[in-house]
């Protein structure tokens, strides 16, 4: 994982007011909560006082309260109360807090801020921004979602969808169709906080391929943020956004959402997004059944993998998380 980078984790529905939700991200178990006003929490799934799950217990006057022994935690970790002590108890609770992790939200996503858990340190650096493609898609677009689980590293998930060399043989009855297999380019660019790149294929005829310097990004593009999101840009009106939520080092939950504004009336629209769930659904289930059997899980900047001139943007997202990573 990438220290000090904003996660996508979950979508914001997941977390209502009032309520807690468990889930494993990042390799970390977590409860994540809201207190009566909408406020997120975010801290580790384990009661500091007998190690009980706090995403079994339930909201009490804002805070998270554990459900063996009733010891209560603010949004920030911050035990403010041990029943069996009693309220006018003088002793200190500091040793009782949990750890929490900074958390926020944007765009219907919580995104959770991966600090190292062996060094709080890093918590003060400079605030990155919160990924997203403020430029691409606005509050005019709406949007279908559903969630897929993959037995896969996320590094894995990420690179399947910026490769344009797999098009016409994993999905060669859907969005590969036309045998075009011969991969000019691509040419691939740096935007600030990621990468943009387009698919410039064409059927083989024994023709040699077209350099990346000789290339352009097409109308239709794929683009990705640090740490985890990417997105395909079909057209102005139709968008894919798909958010990489990492669950452990073998494990990642794909959020998949088809954005669209065709005919510019919301309801219509939103009848259009849902009937782009279900092609959605496919072309992922193509890609699933190829990327969970790469070995190792994980991808790496340096390692014994043969890579050809197609793969330029894989070889640029690995480039630049491993610098992330190194930073």
């Amino acid at each position: 994982m990438i220290h000090n980078q904003w996660y996508a984790v979950l979508p914001s529905k997941a977390v209502r007011k009032n309520t807690i939700t468990g889930v494993r991200r990042l390799g970390l178990d977590l409860a994540i909560f809201r207190d009566n006003s909408g406020k997120l929490g975010c801290v580790t799934d384990r009661c500091t006082h007998r190690g009980a799950a706090l995403s079994k217990g339930r909201i009490k006057n804002d805070c998270i309260e554990c459900p063996f022994h009733g010891l209560r935690f603010s949004v920030n970790g911050v035990c403010r109360l041990i029943p069996a002590n009693g309220r006018s108890s003088a002793e200190s609770l500091t040793r009782y807090n949990v750890t929490s992790y900074p958390i926020s939200e944007a765009h219907g996503i919580i995104y959770m801020k991966y600090i190292d858990p062996d060094s709080r340190s890093d918590a003060d650096e400079t605030e990155p921004a919160l990924p997203f493609f403020e430029g691409d898609i606005d509050d005019k677009m709406v949007y279908s979602e559903f969630s897929d689980l993959w037995n896969s590293h996320y590094s894995r998930c990420i690179e399947n969808q910026l490769d344009v060399v797999h098009l016409p043989f994993v999905h060669r009855t859907t969005i590969g169709r036309g045998n075009r297999t011969l991969v000019n380019g691509p040419k691939t660019e740096l935007v600030d906080g990621g990468i943009i790149t387009s698919a410039n294929n064409d059927v083989d005829v024994g023709q040699k391929p077209v350099r990346a310097a000789d290339c352009v990004i097409k109308s239709t593009y794929l683009k990705f943020m640090y740490p985890n999101i990417w997105m395909n840009h079909i057209s102005d009106k139709i968008k894919v956004v798909i958010y990489f939520a990492p669950v452990d080092d073998e494990n990642t939950i794909l959020y998949i959402r088809f954005y669209d504004n065709i005919t510019g009336v919301r309801f219509i629209d939103r009848f259009i997004a849902a009937l782009g769930k279900p092609a959605n659904f496919i072309i992922e289930r193509q890609d699933k059944r190829v990327v969970i059997t790469q070995k190792p899980k994980a991808s790496s900047f340096v390692s014994n993998e043969k890579l050809v001139a197609g793969d330029a943007p894989i070889i640029q997202y690995r480039k630049i998380r491993d610098s992330l990573k190194n930073s």
